[in-house]
């Protein structure tokens, strides 16, 4: 049966529109973005063997082009929607950073970073810039590595917030392992970095690190 058959408040868009999105399912969000289903599969029905053979929603949405083009009903212009969206979402969680006249939100934070770097393959060392007011000035990577972590050289970091004329910086990196927790080395290169840039009154609010599905706060564990 097509889902214009169906009674209206089962039909994905029309229950986002009365219900919400969080009212709807991951098969059902995916069906709107596909917005048709293939012959003898509704939009529901592929969204849902998608789902099923990527192994996950995320594994759909972290796909490669390769891996993602080769399912029946997908293809390089669905993909370019697929990568556009994505991009939205991490970009309105930096604006819900940037609004207000200051950054007083730890978890908005968090969730910024977590929804930009958890993916990577690799170790990434990332930097937000802040200024006296603590309003955001810049986002950047900084370092990129492999599995085994990324090197970062704190005479660089400092010299990149002096150019950006910060008062006080948020570090973040991933663990491509999703394991979040500090290793030494992780506390003693933030230990180095608050030392560096202390010389030059740059203060380090927080250090980030990034797992899988949840993050580690340096300055709510007491380690800043």
């Amino acid at each position: 049966m097509p889902i214009t058959d169906w009674p209206a408040l089962e039909r994905p868009r029309e229950k986002l529109l009365s219900q919400g999105a969080k009212s709807l399912s991951d098969a059902e969000l995916l069906a709107i973005f596909l917005r048709t289903g293939i012959k003898g599969k509704t939009a529901v029905d592929l969204a849902r063997e998608l789902i099923r053979n990527f192994g996950g929603l995320r594994n759909l949405l972290t796909a490669s082009k390769k891996d993602f083009c080769r399912h029946l009903g997908l293809g390089e212009a669905k993909y370019a929607q697929l990568q556009a969206v994505l991009e939205l979402s991490q970009r309105h969680l930096l604006e819900t950073l940037q609004r207000g006249d200051s950054l007083t939100s730890p978890e908005a934070t968090r969730d910024y970073f977590q929804a930009k770097m958890r993916d990577y393959p690799h170790e990434v060392f990332a930097c937000i810039y802040l200024d006296t007011r603590n309003r955001i000035i810049q986002y950047c990577e900084l370092f990129k590595g492999t599995l085994a972590g990324a090197s970062v050289y704190p005479r660089e970091v400092v010299k990149q917030a002096l150019s950006y004329n910060a008062a006080a910086v948020i570090f973040a990196h991933n663990h491509p392992s999703g394991i979040a927790e500090p290793s030494m080395a992780d506390k003693q290169i933030t230990q180095q970095l608050r030392k560096a840039l202390a010389t030059v009154e740059i203060r380090v609010l927080d250090h980030i690190i990034v797992g899988d599905g949840y993050s580690v706060s340096f300055t709510e564990r007491g380690l800043l």
